[in-house]
C-alpha cells in the first residue's frame, strides 16, 4: 500500500511538474503578430484580377470600399501583384503612412510596371542616385522656378487651340487634352519641339501606358511585350538626349536662360560634382514624363466633362477667367499673378480630381515592422495608400456625387482627405507644375469656347486614369468675344 501511495504521488509530482514547464514554455513562446484582416484571395495571382477588373470596369472605389466594409475601414489585408499587402484607410490612415511610417517605408513599384517603363532592375542599386535627384526636384518645381513656365505654357495653349480646337465644330477632348500636355512635358522637361519628335515620344509612351494595366505576358502580340520594347526605345532616345547636352556643357553652349528640367538637373551634377548614372536621370525624367502626361491630361478632360454638366459652375469660371483676359493688353501673355487669381477654376479642377482622381493611389515597401490600428504590418510587405477610401466617402465629403466646387473654399476639406498628389515627404513633387498646366488650358478654353457633351452617358473606365471610352465628344460655339 505504502509503495503503491508512493508510485501515485511520484506520478502526481511528475505531471504537476510537466504543466508547470509547458506553461512556461508556452507563457514565454512569442506570439504571431496579428495581422491586418483581410484574405489574399488565389494562390499566385491574389485579387489583383478583382483589382484590375473594379478599375476597368469603371468602379475602383468599390474594389477598397468593399473590403473596408467586410474587414475594417483602418487597414485590411490583401495580395496584389504577387505581393502581400496593407491597405491602409481614411483619412486617419492616410496620416500615418504620409507622416508617422514615413521612416519606415520606402517607395515600391510592381516589377512588371518597372520593367514596361524599361527602368533598371535592381532598384535598389540606383536608391540613392534617384533619391538624391528626386532631391532636386523641388528646386525645379517650386513656385519661384515655375514662373517662368507660366508664360510659356500660355503661347502653347494658344498654339494648340487655334491649330486643334478653332478649326472644328466637333473634337474628342481627350486625346487632344493629351496632345496639349505631352507638347508641354517635351518642352519644358526636355526641351524636345521638333513635331516629329514630339510624335515618336507620344506613340512610344502610349504604347508603355498600355501596357502599365495589362496581365505582364511577355510573349509577341501582348500589349506587355509591346510596353516593354516602347520603354527601351523611349530609353534610348533620352540617352541620347542626355549625351547631347553634355557634351553642349563641354562646348559651353545653351547654357544661358536654361528652361528645361532636364538641362538644369545635369547642370547641377556638374557643378556638384556627382555622380549619378545616366540610368537613374533618365528614370528620373520618365517619372516626370508618367506623372505629368496622363494624369494632368485626365484631369483637364475631366474638368470639361463637370464644367459641360454644371452651367452654374462654368459661368463661373467664365466670369473669373473673363476679368483676367480684359485685363491683358494685346498679345500679352499669363503671368504667375494671373494665375494665383484663378481660385474658383481651381476650385473647380479640385473637385473634378475627387470625383475622378487621375491616380488611384502610390504604393510603398515596408522596411521595418509598423503596427497601425491594432495590427502589425510586417517588413517586406507592401503598403497602399488609396483615394477611394476618402474621395468619396461621405463621412468626409457629404453627399459625396455631387459636382461641388465650393468644398474647396476657405480651409477646404479636412487634412489628409483629398489626396490626389499623396501627402507628406514624398507629396507629388509636380503639383504646382501640373496645377499651372491645368489653369493655363482652362483659360484658353474657357475664353474661346462654351461646349457640350455629344455623349450624355459616356462610360468612364480607368486605363489607370480615368478614361471617356470614347474620348469625350465636345460640340463647340465660340465665343463672340473670345481672346
Amino acid at each position: 500500500m505504502d509503495i503503491l501511495v508512493s508510485y501515485l504521488l511520484q506520478i502526481v509530482v511528475l505531471c504537476i511538474s510537466l504543466l508547470l514547464i509547458f506553461m512556461r514554455i508556452y507563457r514565454n513562446k512569442p506570439t504571431s503578430p496579428r495581422l491586418p484582416p483581410g484574405r489574399k484571395g488565389w494562390p499566385f495571382v491574389g485579387e489583383t484580377l478583382e483589382f484590375g477588373r473594379a478599375c476597368v470596369s469603371g468602379d475602383p472605389e468599390k474594389f477598397i470600399t468593399d473590403r473596408m466594409s467586410k474587414y475594417s475601414p483602418d487597414v485590411f489585408q490583401s495580395s496584389l501583384f504577387g505581393e502581400n499587402f496593407a491597405v491602409f484607410c481614411g483619412a486617419s490612415g492616410n496620416k500615418f503612412l504620409f507622416s508617422t511610417a514615413n521612416e519606415s517605408v520606402n517607395t515600391w513599384w510592381p516589377r512588371s510596371l518597372l520593367e514596361s517603363l524599361n527602368f533598371p532592375f535592381d532598384v535598389e542599386g540606383f536608391k540613392d542616385e534617384l533619391d538624391e535627384l528626386r532631391a532636386m526636384l523641388p528646386e525645379f518645381l517650386k513656385p519661384a522656378a515655375l514662373q517662368r513656365y507660366v508664360p510659356v505654357m500660355d503661347s502653347m495653349a494658344k498654339e494648340h487651340m487655334e491649330i486643334d480646337w478653332s478649326p472644328s465644330k466637333e473634337v474628342k477632348a481627350l486625346p487632344l487634352a493629351r496632345k496639349y500636355t505631352f507638347a508641354i512635358a517635351c518642352r519644358l522637361l526636355i526641351n524636345v519641339t521638333d513635331t516629329e519628335r514630339v510624335n515618336r515620344f507620344t506613340n512610344l509612351l502610349n504604347l508603355v501606358g498600355a501596357g502599365l494595366i495589362s496581365a505582364p505576358i511577355k510573349l509577341p502580340f501582348t500589349a506587355f511585350n509591346r510596353a516593354v520594347k516602347a520603354g527601351k526605345l523611349f530609353h534610348e532616345e533620352l540617352f541620347a538626349i542626355i549625351r547631347q547636352r553634355k557634351v553642349e556643357f563641354l562646348e559651353k553652349k545653351g547654357q544661358e536662360n536654361v528652361l528645361d528640367v532636364l538641362t538644369r538637373m545635369l547642370l547641377i551634377i556638374e557643378e556638384n560634382g556627382r555622380e549619378i548614372s545616366e540610368k537613374a536621370v533618365a528614370a528620373s525624367i520618365t517619372g516626370l514624363f508618367i506623372g505629368s502626361y496622363d494624369t494632368t491630361s485626365s484631369t483637364i478632360t475631366s474638368t470639361l466633362r463637370y464644367l459641360a454638366e454644371s452651367p452654374h459652375a462654368y459661368n463661373e469660371v467664365l466670369k473669373e477667367q473673363m476679368e483676367i483676359a480684359k485685363s491683358k493688353g494685346p498679345g500679352e501673355l499669363l503671368n504667375w499673378d494671373d494665375i494665383q487669381k484663378m481660385r474658383y477654376s481651381w476650385n473647380v479642377a479640385c473637385e473634378a480630381m475627387r470625383l475622378a482622381p487621375p491616380g488611384q493611389g502610390a504604393f510603398r515597401e515596408v522596411t521595418s515592422e509598423l503596427t497601425y490600428a491594432g495590427s502589425t504590418v510586417p517588413k517586406g510587405w507592401k503598403a497602399y495608400w488609396t483615394v477611394a477610401s476618402t474621395h468619396k466617402n461621405p463621412k468626409y465629403f457629404p453627399d459625396p456625387e455631387k459636382f461641388d466646387p465650393s468644398r474647396f473654399e476657405g480651409h477646404g476639406p479636412t487634412p489628409y482627405t483629398f489626396v490626389p498628389f499623396g501627402g507628406g515627404p514624398r507629396m507629388c513633387p509636380g503639383k504646382e507644375y501640373a496645377r499651372l498646366e491645368i489653369l493655363t488650358f482652362i483659360y484658353n478654353m474657357v475664353t474661346k469656347f462654351k461646349w457640350e457633351k455629344l455623349n450624355p452617358n459616356e462610360k468612364i473606365i480607368f486605363s489607370p486614369a480615368p478614361t471617356p471610352v470614347n474620348g469625350l465628344p465636345l460640340r463647340l460655339n465660340p465665343l463672340k468675344n473670345s481672346t
